[in-house]
């Protein structure tokens, strides 16, 4: 007897429900719903091989309504991947699965991108889509011509980042997107016209999409739909209507089945209206095998990609930047010898865009751009073309107004792989842009923030625009290293830092205004210690004093002031914190000084945590408050970080 889409789909459901119902926690509703669908995409459209879930060609699959993870558990399972297996889902949400309460792409093969807070797998699903047009037109379609699909929920499209990352896809005329919209019209608190009356279709066609609908439980008409959105040259939205926790028999089409279990006299009225009258976990012989038969569909496409490769004249360069390897040799050492024959006076957002010159030359997996702030980030170099609809080749996005977009679809572009994407705004932005800098830490992705205006430093624009606590706060992220540069020197060996970076992300944070130079050798990269000494005490030592970036030229001038008066004073730049505290004791002591030694932190920026590396006894200079709008020296006076305001507070506290 041939196996049905139906009982197929039905597979999904059981483990959806039992996983579910076992963990007694998650939300069986969407996987319910979409399971036809789903059924659908991976039998006659989704391209991929289970045997090599890392195959470059592959096409993207992206569960952005991550809350529904047993969909993708369910699907990976059932195809033959690895893992899942069947254990693992019975471990649904326990300590030792990696079948989470959402999907973490570093748990399992076939998850492409950690995702939870809805919309952002949507956003982080354009920049693969990006990648794969990018590619495509420097490597042709021998070797990237894939798709990239997502499963999106009403709360997706809801988010404010989705309204970005549509504008961002249809501008840029994304064909190879296409998401499948779960148009249940429910939400946790209930039906979706409790909180919305939006014309969704006429948002995206107005956005420059094609749209399309089906009836989510009618195969005939998915497959129909599926096949006009890959046919259509512009993104594609398909609107799926479904019925959440579909054939839960008083529970289907409800809130009931968004977020809980749906019990055991619920569970056994859906195996009856679905005639499934098999065990928890028990999926039939015949329908797996349906599935694992389905799951080898890709081999033989992959079998012919690989021989392309083979015979490819990029293949070696191809597969570099797949794998993420730099080139050998030190991509800007010639560069950074020149700045020690003759270091500028510039603000480090002028020596970012320096050091970008030359790394951007001898990299081309450089893929940069900025939220409507070239001009002031300094993130398009002569190297970089725009990357437009009609030139997929180019190396900069214009993202306009959108820093949180921008964000997502940076880890889509890290995650898709062949490409190190950097994008700038201001650091104060950062505020938009955390929830995906969070999910890049999460998930390891290769991704550098280049974020200006670091400061008071910028001046006039006031209290609203002036960082304060954004860089210690950026420093608390787990997996995140941040730079704050002292010069031009300390910027590019930060810089080749944050590229050499394989396992997660980088932010630059950077001044507005000019910075004296401060080093002279560039022999041995001193920023990758995360701090070093950069002046020694001539006499008897007895003051520390640690700064970034601004402030450490600041630091200097008070040591030259306090070694008049007779005290030793080391001075410590400290452009990375977190690649400090991964060093030695030995190394950190021996930096920071033991005994009756003072310390003292200066950083434009809030004080607290400083304490860490002072001790309760040391001395914090910074702001506690927030900014104000006068020019920069006006500023820097007001808050007393000046030498004349702070150097008789540490002679006071040395006695």
């Amino acid at each position: 007897m041939t196996v049905t889409e139906k009982s197929m789909a039905n597979a999904i459901r059981a483990l959806a429900m039992d996983a579910v119902e076992a963990a007694n926690s998650g939300h069986p509703g969407m996987p319910m719903g979409m399971a036809d669908v789903a059924t659908v995409l991976f039998s006659d459209h989704l391209k991929f091989d289970p045997k090599a879930p890392k195959w470059a060609d592959r096409d993207r699959f992206v569960l952005s309504a991550g809350h529904g993870s047993m969909l993708i558990y369910s699907l990976l399972h059932l195809t033959g991947y690895a893992r899942p297996t069947l254990q693992d889902i019975r471990d649904f949400r326990q300590l030792s699965s990696p079948c989470a309460g959402h999907p973490e792409n570093f748990k399992l093969e076939g998850v492409e991108t950690t995702t939870g807070p809805l919309g952002q797998g949507f956003a982080t699903a354009v920049g693969m889509a990006v990648a794969e047009r990018h590619l495509n037109a420097v490597f042709g379609d021998d070797l990237v011509d894939h798709k990239t699909w997502v499963i999106a929920g009403d709360g997706c499209l809801m988010e404010g980042i989705n309204h970005e990352a549509v504008g961002l896809a249809g501008h840029l005329g994304l064909g190879r997107l296409n998401v499948l919209w779960d148009d249940n019209g429910i939400t946790i608190d209930g039906k979706t016209d409790l909180s919305t009356s939006e014309d969704i279709p006429a948002r995206y066609r107005a956005s420059g999409w094609h749209v399309v609908s089906c009836d989510g439980h009618d195969y005939d008409d998915i497959r129909k739909a599926l096949g006009e959105a890959e046919a259509d040259p512009r993104p594609s939205l398909i609107a799926c209507k479904t019925v959440i926790g579909y054939g839960a028999p008083t529970k289907q089409g409800t809130a009931a089945t968004h977020g809980a279990p749906l019990g055991g006299e619920e569970i056994a009225g859906t195996r009856a209206a679905l005639a499934w009258d098999h065990e928890p976990f028990v999926i039939p012989d015949d329908i797996m095998a349906s599935w694992r038969q389905l799951g080898k569909k890709g081999a033989a496409a992959r079998a012919d990609w690989e021989i392309r490769l083979g015979g490819h004249a990029q293949a070696a360069e191809f597969q570099r930047r797949m794998a993420g390897d730099l080139p050998d040799g030190d991509a800007i050492k010639a560069y950074l010898e020149g700045l020690a024959q003759d270091p500028p006076k510039v603000a480090t957002r002028k020596a970012s865009e320096m050091a970008l010159g030359a790394i951007t030359e001898v990299l081309p997996e450089m893929l940069g751009g900025s939220a409507d702030l070239t001009g002031s980030n300094n993130t398009k170099t002569s190297f970089t073309k725009p990357l437009t609809k009609d030139d997929y080749s180019g190396r900069y996005i214009y993202y306009g107004i959108r820093e949180f977009g921008m964000a997502a679809a940076m880890n889509g572009m890290a995650l898709h792989g062949g490409i190190i994407p950097y994008g700038g705004t201001f650091l104060v932005f950062t505020d938009y842009c955390r929830g995906a800098m969070r999910l890049s830490a999460i998930q390891n992705a290769r991704v550098i923030y280049v974020m200006t205006h670091d400061s008071i430093g910028l001046g006039e624009d006031g209290p609203t625009h002036q960082p304060i606590e954004h860089v210690q706060s950026l420093r608390l992220m787990p997996n995140m290293l941040v730079f704050r540069p002292a010069d031009a020197i300390e910027t590019a060996e930060c810089w080749m830092l944050a590229i050499q970076r394989e396992d997660g992300p980088s932010t630059l944070a950077l001044t507005r205004q000019g910075l004296a130079p401060l080093r002279h050798d560039v022999s041995i990269n001193l920023c990758e210690k995360g701090a070093y000494r950069l002046k020694a005490a001539e006499g008897d030592k007895r003051v520390v004093l640690i700064a970034t970036g601004s402030e450490v030229s600041l630091a200097m001038d008070i040591a030259a002031t306090l070694e008049t008066a007779g005290h030793g004073a080391d001075v410590v730049s400290m452009p990375c914190a977190e690649l400090f505290d991964a060093q030695d004791e030995a190394y950190k002591s021996d930096l920071l000084g033991t005994g009756g030694i003072l310390r003292v932190s200066i950083e434009a920026g809030t004080t607290i945590g400083w304490e860490r590396y002072t001790g309760l006894d040391g001395m914090r200079f910074g702001i506690d408050g927030f900014g104000a709008s006068a020019p920069i020296d006006d500023l820097y006076a007001h808050f007393g970080l000046t030498v004349d305001a702070i150097t008789p507070q540490i002679l006071k506290k040395i006695g």
